[in-house]
């Protein structure tokens, strides 16, 4: 193993970064240089194109072919003289990953003639080929036509010679096969309903928009040395590994200096990522060691997705010219923190104003604790549906664990913001408010922007956070496409501010004032959904079980979590809300479902390999050295002293050939029950089964494997260890 991480080290530090020569330039230089944005278009697209193009989208209409045609022509222009030969429609099909056909330019006229020809009707639509896309029944396997279709709204970009193209994926019936066209539904929806409610204090607001700041997590490790365990290869996370004598407890690793190695990969990354337009921010040392973080400047919520997507994929790209390997699993390491993927929500306005910060006056802080309290109400009517979002088999083994948010939903606000509360609550009755109620209050809503940002500290244990402008979405998963999180969000919210609208017009009906109406709604709400929040320490067992008492759910796994997708209340919610039909909704559960047995289906079986194949003969390689060395030492002393000396090497004998038999007993049974379990047809029932019946032997697994690691000779153990993989 040694020899594989130096041989890897030196090639690494011995190469310099490519685009060397881009950094003697300021970023701003560059920045979207490789993006059709709205500079490139204004250059290349005629004039009334471009304005009627920025119309149309900022009234979400349709682009007609004559206008597309003008478009793909100046998009295949400028994408040629920037270096590409073919284009592609860039979607995001269910299976977690992005998707590509490549086409190229090069084209016949007028019989033989070879020209470039891009027109607008392969720029509105593709037809790949979606048979073998996951679709949970919405299609069968030989209907194979699914359409993508340009998204407007997120510019194209090129990327090693190919023009990408942002679509969303559609099957032939219209039903949604990718994560992109429920989200920009529900972006949509949250713009159509939200303006309604800012009309009550801002005529001005015409639009209204989520905004997203995706903090990435990821560790990277060598590349030799992951090529050598077949779990990292081809399950993206360690099944067995004993903790080394030094991992993260001393802390030194978080916002430490960045090392050489990773400093260089970190420098092409960003340089890379500017040119797409990516407003890569932040890079830092995360707490596990060989774990980083890079975050971004906030976006709209729809390209701040496609983004992190991209910037998942070029991580992947340059992390391999410098040797390493990207791990974006949620826990790839026992013992150490896993990585998340922190989903920095808020919601921005036409007029520049951030809904989810206080303002200078009551008037303007009643439209922000209009919001605040609106979204905190939706958690809590929908925190089920919340944790679904975020489910996942890697996600299950990082929730919870010490350094991530619990299972358990619960809001954080902060005690600033906890107290107003109360001051709501108590201080407005049913009845209508005097004149000096209503002063005292307003006075109290307009200290907020004086403290707020001071007063509302971070709660790193809670899975949804309020952080002075913004609500923090922690729980999410490192691995994951936060959009279906976001469409969640979008339309939970949408959902309850209609049913704010509705309870404020009664009101109003009944000659309640409309300030008065919206207090009154307000602290309804406020007392409907206080269960949901907590100022405490979520790592704790005393909150696991004032949750419990509280009626809060505590959805440990990902086949329990997922049930609620067939409920009748969000049934209701998606399809009144028109973000999805019940089909779809049931074809995502399956999906997911099916996606939970498989990574427990390989991970057994890669477990199983590497117990047999590289766990139990290096056992018994080291154990037959020691029957040498006990038999030698037989020949050598008398009775008395023969046991006397060869007490410690025969009982490192008898422990491993305890820790053999174990091991190669629960394969034996791992491999049997989960030969029952894959018989099982229903999707639920087999991810139950998976979760109940062949989890459990993980762990015991694990244990004896990690034992065996700590008794064998160091050059007989054939796995890279944690001491290897954890620090460059």
């Amino acid at each position: 193993m040694k020899d594989l991480r130096l041989q890897s080290v030196l090639i690494a530090t011995n190469r310099e970064p490519k685009n060397q020569e881009n950094q003697s330039d300021k970023p701003s230089k560059y920045f979207g240089a490789n993006v059709f944005g709205k500079e490139l278009m204004r250059e290349f697209l005629p004039s009334d194109v471009y304005h009627k193009l920025t119309s149309l989208k900022e009234r979400r209409l349709e682009v007609d072919v004559k206008t597309a045609d003008q478009i793909a022509s100046s998009m295949k222009a400028w994408a040629i003289s920037k270096g590409a030969t073919h284009y592609t429609h860039w979607f995001q099909p269910l299976n977690g990953a992005t998707a590509e056909k490549h086409d190229a330019f090069l084209n016949y006229a007028e019989g033989t003639l070879p020209i470039e020809q891009f027109e607008g009707a392969q720029l509105i639509q593709q037809e790949p080929d979606a048979s073998s896309f996951p679709s949970g029944g919405i299609r069968n396997t030989f209907e194979a036509r699914g359409y993508s279709a340009w998204d407007p709204t997120s510019p194209a970009f090129v990327l090693d010679g190919t023009l990408c193209i942002p679509s969303i994926f559609i099957a032939y019936t219209g039903e949604a096969l990718d994560f992109k066209t429920p989200l920009l539904k529900s972006i949509n929806l949250i713009n159509d309903v939200a303006v309604d409610i800012c009309q009550y204090f801002d005529k001005n607001i015409t639009r209204v928009y989520s905004t997203l700041g995706l903090e990435q997590e990821y560790f990277l490790i060598d590349e030799a040395l992951h090529n050598a365990r077949p779990d990292l290869l081809l399950t993206g996370r360690t099944l067995c590994g004993h903790m080394p004598a030094k991992s993260q407890q001393i802390e030194d690793h978080y916002f430490g200096a960045i090392p050489d190695r990773v400093s260089l990969f970190m420098k092409e990354l960003e340089i890379e990522a500017w040119k797409l337009g990516i407003p890569a921010k932040t890079r830092h040392n995360e707490v596990a060691p060989n774990q980083f973080e890079l975050a971004p400047i906030f976006e709209e919520s729809n390209l701040a997705i496609d983004h992190n997507l991209l910037i998942m994929i070029l991580m992947q790209k340059i992390a391999k010219k410098h040797h390493f390997k990207v791990l974006f699993h949620e826990k790839p390491f026992s013992g150490v923190n896993g990585s998340g993927k922190h989903n920095n929500w808020s919601l921005a306005t036409n007029t520049g104003k951030n809904l989810l910060s206080p303002g200078k006056t009551p008037k303007n802080n009643l439209l922000f604790l209009t919001f605040f309290v609106n979204i905190i109400k939706a958690v809590h009517d929908h925190a089920d549906l919340l944790r679904a979002s975020i489910a996942s088999a890697g996600n299950d083994h990082r929730l919870g664990a010490h350094e991530a948010p619990p299972a358990i939903i619960s809001v954080f606000i902060g005690t600033t913001l906890s107290n107003i509360f109360k001051e709501i609550e108590n201080k407005v009755s049913d009845r209508k408010m005097t004149p000096d109620e209503k002063t005292e209050l307003k006075l109290n809503i307009g200290k907020i922007p004086q403290i707020i940002l001071d007063n509302t500290d971070r709660n790193r244990t809670s899975p949804f956070a309020f952080t002075g402008n913004k609500f923090e979405f922690r729980a999410v998963g490192a691995s994951a496409n936060c959009a279906a999180s976001n469409i969640v969000l979008n339309t939970i919210l949408a959902s309850q501010l209609i049913q704010f609208k509705d309870d404020v017009e009664k009101l109003m009906t009944k000659n309640f004032d409309k300030d008065e109406a919206i207090f009154q709604t307000l602290r309804k709400y406020i007392k409907a959904s206080k269960k949901i929040l907590f100022e405490g320490n979520g790592y704790s067992n005393e909150w696991a079980k004032e949750a419990e008492a509280r009626g809060l759910s505590n959805l440990k796994n990902t086949p329990d979590a997922l049930k609620i997708y067939l409920s009748e209340k969000t049934k209701n919610l998606f399809e009144t809300q028109k973000i999805f039909t019940y089909r779809e909704l049931l074809a995502r559960q399956e999906i997911r479902l099916e996606n939970y047995s498989k990574v427990i289906q390989i991970e057994s079986r890669v477990l199983g390999d590497i117990a047999i194949n590289h766990i139990i003969p290096a056992a018994i390689r080291y154990q037959n050295i020691l029957i040498e060395n006990v038999n030698g030492l037989r020949k050598m002393l008398n009775d008395d002293d023969f046991l006397m000396q060869t007490a410690f090497q025969r009982g490192i004998i008898k422990r491993i050939s305890n820790h053999i038999n174990t091991i190669d007993h629960n394969v034996h049974i791992m491999s049997l029950e989960r030969k029952i379990t894959n018989r099982i047809e229903d999707p639920q029932e087999k991810a139950a089964a998976y979760c109940r019946n062949i989890l459990p032997f993980f762990d015991v697994l694990k244990y004896h494997v990690d034992k065996l690691e700590v008794l064998i000779d160091n050059k007989i153990w054939t796995l890279p260890k944690y001491r290897e993989l954890l620090f460059l």
